[in-house]
């Protein structure tokens, strides 16, 4: 494997990019990355790419994580998709003593995949005990270890509190061996994804396979990554996927409108003045889109890096290009879609399958239409 440095990353997944281009019709197929696709995420670190550097991981600035996520996408979403969830998910690594998160992340193929907030488990000596069922596990396929988010049981049979009186809630992981996978993942986009239930059984967690997930005072890494936290980190990972995703689809429209003579008209559609108006406005909102996310993420880092603080104001202002960007990415598909006419409604040609990709994408948590509330309140409040 090769180790990753961070800079490169990005670099590294375009090359790549033709592999998975060509295993993306079977990714789709099968509802599974293909095993070429995972070694060669896996040969080239790219599942590394949130890990600390004293794991042997790239510890990337969320820029190059960013850019590496665009760049798969734009060959495919569900490659983009499993790759951001479990990149992500490694970043629990900085709350675990390191002994445990090298046998976790430093133990072939040394991936993590986890789902949504639910269930319970309960305290015993030495740790927890838990039966319960999870959904949405994206990229569960391919994970060597599983995580999962519970509220805690105390022995006492009373559920634990923190300080300020909320509900005491930890990751807990364990290697895919415990657990039942469902196939469950029968989706009208990103399909090759995998996002299935899983469940176990009376299932005991030592305690230092658990953590508090995005809480900065259990934090063992210094690095400014991880202060970010994974919510957080989340949203600006599939943002960016949405881009390489609208970007890969507009550039097959425009490739389209180059070549094809539209039926009934007299001249090619390049030559066609509301095509070229199309166009022109299209790539500007496009664009429009990547530089605000980028100049966010950008702003956030560079004062992130001054202060070693993630401030409501990053948090509101992460959300807002966030959301915005998956939701004019979405405008941008639909533009290229519809301008390809009946062309796009055909497998063999590169439209139906992003368009539907780039729908599933909008109904993520990330591209909520109350995080337009949230940060108007926000600002209402006298914030930014």
């Amino acid at each position: 494997m090769i180790e990753p440095s961070g800079s490169d990353l990005a670099e590294r997944a375009r090359a790549i990019a033709p592999l998975i281009a060509r295993e993306a019709d079977e990714i789709e197929r099968t509802r599974r990355l293909t095993p070429d696709v995972v070694d060669a995420l896996i040969v080239n670190g790219l599942y590394r790419a949130l890990l600390p550097q004293r794991l042997g991981g790239a510890e990337a600035p969320i820029e190059v994580f960013m850019h590496m996520l665009e760049e798969i996408a734009k060959a495919d979403a569900s490659t983009a998709w499993c790759l951001g969830q479990c990149s992500v998910c490694a970043m629990i690594a900085a709350s675990l003593d390191p002994d445990t998160a090298r046998e976790i992340f430093n133990t072939p193929p040394g991936i993590l995949s986890w789902g949504a907030i639910a269930h319970e488990a309960h305290a015993v000596a030495g740790g927890y005990r838990v039966t319960a069922r999870w959904d949405f596990a994206s990229g569960s396929r391919q994970a060597s270890w599983l995580g999962a988010h519970v509220r805690i049981i105390g022995a006492d049979g009373a559920p634990r509190k923190n300080a300020d009186g909320s509900p005491e809630v930890r990751t807990i992981l364990f290697p895919v061996a415990s657990a039942t996978l469902h196939d469950v993942w029968q989706a009208i986009g990103l399909a090759g994804t995998g996002t299935d239930s899983y469940e176990v059984h009376n299932l005991f967690v030592p305690e230092r396979f658990t953590a508090f997930r995005d809480v900065t005072s259990a934090l063992r890494e210094t690095g400014p990554l991880y202060r970010i936290g994974t919510g957080a980190t989340f949203s600006l990972g599939f943002a960016a996927v949405s881009l390489g995703v609208a970007r890969a689809t507009l550039d097959a429209a425009i490739a389209l409108a180059r070549g094809k003579h539209q039926s009934l008209a007299t001249s090619a559609m390049r030559d066609n003045a509301a095509v070229q108006g199309l166009i022109g406005r299209t790539e500007g909102d496009l664009r429009a889109a990547r530089a605000y996310l980028y100049a966010t993420a950008h702003a956030m880092w560079r004062d992130l890096c001054a202060t070693g603080e993630f401030s409501a104001a990053h948090r509101s202002a992460v959300r807002l290009a966030t959301t915005w960007t998956i939701h004019q990415s979405v405008r941008v598909v639909d533009t290229a879609y519809h301008m390809a006419g009946a062309t796009a409604v055909f497998r063999s040609n590169p439209f139906e399958r992003r368009f539907r990709d780039m729908h599933a994408i909008a109904q993520q948590i990330q591209a909520r239409d109350s995080h337009y509330e949230d940060v108007g309140k926000s600002i209402l409040a006298g914030g930014r």
